[in-house]
């Protein structure tokens, strides 16, 4: 059943208690006749890696935060979770969660993986915003998934701010990807949900010949998508990477 601002499908997402950028982007990002209702996840952990995994674990229970809204798909905007739980147990729970919801599912982590499965992508380069044990993991996770990590550019900046990476500008994103060289790589992922992208997106939309993208950007896509199988396809990517409305957007946004 479509709802007055959602004629071409509402998309329920899941945000970190304290991420501060997947609102504003996807308020960018989501296609016209689309629209989302969001939820937060939360921890009481003081560790980051420890609230992440309290995230991945409340996946099911939080479910119940949309009650019988007419979201059309379900979308979990938090990656550092998936690069913790690993490929299989992943995709075991968003099964399990289709299987509950009767909807589709799809985190930012698999939604990156879809993506770049579609441009025939082997050999990436990475825009991390981590560091220690999430960076490592992440790292192991892309390779986990078949995806040969061959350059990383850091975004790392240690705060004493709320957050490391959620405090992060958006010129972050755009100083580590100029710094990434474009030869041997089939494209650049700019991890996270909380580094603000979509500056670095729009100024570089290739390195080399590499297609940028990043992780709120596929999320974006593939949540669009989900209830509509015959678009999962390069087509679809490539038009919303290259001529998407969020680029009109961003192009006429007062700064």
């Amino acid at each position: 059943m479509p709802v007055q601002y959602a004629p071409n499908g509402l998309v329920g997402v899941f945000t970190p208690q304290a991420n501060t950028t997947v609102e504003p982007e996807l308020a960018l990002l989501v296609p016209p006749g689309f629209a989302w209702i969001n939820a937060r996840l939360i921890s009481g952990a003081d560790r980051i890696e420890d609230r992440l995994k309290d995230y991945f674990a409340s996946y099911e229970a939080n479910l119940i935060q949309f009650a019988n809204a007419p979201i059309d798909a379900i979308a979990f905007a938090c990656t550092g979770a998936s690069y913790f739980a690993g490929p299989a147990t992943e995709d075991a729970l968003i099964a399990r969660l289709e299987d509950m919801s009767g909807r589709p599912v799809c985190t930012a982590a698999s939604a990156v993986v879809d993506a770049l499965r579609l441009m025939n992508a082997e050999r990436i380069g990475l825009v991390s915003p981590y560091g220690g044990a999430i960076d490592e993991a992440s790292t192991g996770y892309w390779q986990a998934r078949g995806f040969q990590v061959v350059r990383k550019a850091s975004a790392y900046r240690d705060s004493a701010e709320f957050h490391p990476i959620y405090s992060l500008k958006a010129d972050a994103a755009s100083r580590a990807l100029d710094t990434l060289p474009g030869e041997d790589l089939d494209a650049v992922v700019m991890l996270g949900t909380g580094m603000p992208t979509l500056d670095a997106m729009l100024a570089r939309p290739m390195i080399g010949e590499a297609p940028v993208l990043s992780c709120m950007f596929a999320l974006a896509w593939r949540a669009t998508i989900a209830s509509r199988p015959a678009q999962l396809n390069r087509d679809s990517l490539d038009m919303m990477l290259t001529n998407g409305a969020w680029r009109r957007r961003m192009a006429s946004r007062v700064d």
